[in-house]
């Protein structure tokens, strides 16, 4: 009887009907099943359905497994580039500024710290901070947020990255007396020098632009907290780059400052992307139709 009971778990035939006298029979010369055979029968049948119920929770065990591969949890992975970008290259030029001799956050750009032995620290700040722009910018693009759901807000942030990328291959020209002992403004920029600079335009003219974009985007979709926050970091960052273009330049009165209205105009953008990305990471897509 204990094997007839395993079977029945599995929905199997349970042995046979009991007469008056046990086993019933069919008849004169009936054949009487032998316990023994009933036993092994029931016992084998137990054992597939001991095995099929293997089969199946090893199935859901690999399915499990094999969630974090999922396009959400990819498009997450991405926007925790995106959240990481700001804060991780802001900490770095602002620690490398702060112990680099010679060297005057207020008034020298973030670009020199690429310069001299030490340079290969801001270096790869940039490459880093590019790549993570790009990977940032490849989850707005999956992300399916209102506020960034056009393809111009990622392709722009995207450019940015590959101008942060660029910045690390293409150094600076020395401005503004760093490192010490050269002019203040070169007569004539390197090439080198040339390319950098056409690199930071995607930076400093793409960022502006994609929160542009943001903020009408998040306008129409009612969101227009996020909106107005967009649209100001806009501003901020072009106006702020503005004066330190002209700090560069060496104008009298912002000579000394021009390293601030960059770092101004840097953390406004960055910080503006590590908002967007987290914003990302909180939506929540509808959910998909049940299919016919």
């Amino acid at each position: 009887m204990v094997g007839s009971a395993g079977a029945r778990t599995c929905g199997l035939p349970v042995g046979l009907p009991e007469g008056p006298g046990g086993w019933q029979s069919g008849g004169p010369g009936a054949h009487v099943p032998e316990t023994s055979s009933i036993g092994n029968r029931a016992g084998a049948d137990a054992g597939a359905c001991l095995w099929r119920q293997c089969v199946a929770r090893y199935a859901s065990l690999v399915k499990t497994a094999r969630i974090p591969s999922t396009p959400q949890a990819w498009t997450r992975r991405l926007l925790r580039c995106g959240v990481a970008a700001g804060p991780v290259f802001v900490a770095v030029f602002l620690v490398e500024g702060s112990v680099r001799g010679g060297y005057r956050p207020l008034r020298h750009p973030v670009s020199s710290l690429a310069l001299g032995s030490r340079g290969w620290i801001q270096a790869g700040n940039f490459a880093v901070a590019g790549t993570l722009f790009l990977a940032g910018a490849a989850g707005l693009a999956r992300a399916g947020d209102p506020a960034s759901s056009s393809r111009a807000a990622p392709a722009l942030i995207g450019a940015a990255g590959a101008g942060l990328i660029a910045a690390a291959v293409f150094t600076t020209d020395p401005v503004s007396g760093y490192p010490p002992g050269t002019p203040d403004a070169l007569t004539r920029p390197s090439n080198s020098g040339a390319a950098h600079n056409l690199a930071a335009l995607p930076v400093f003219l793409g960022l502006p632009a994609a929160a542009l974009a943001c903020s009408w985007r998040a306008w129409r979709a009612a969101q227009r907290g996020f909106g107005l926050y967009s649209a100001g970091t806009a501003v901020t960052m072009l106006a702020a780059m503005a004066l330190a273009a002209a700090g560069f330049g060496q104008s009298p009165r912002l000579v000394d400052l021009g390293g601030l209205f960059q770092r101004a105009s840097i953390i406004t953008g960055f910080t503006w992307l590590t908002a967007l990305s987290a914003r990302a990471l909180r939506h929540r897509p509808p959910p998909a139709a049940p299919s016919q």
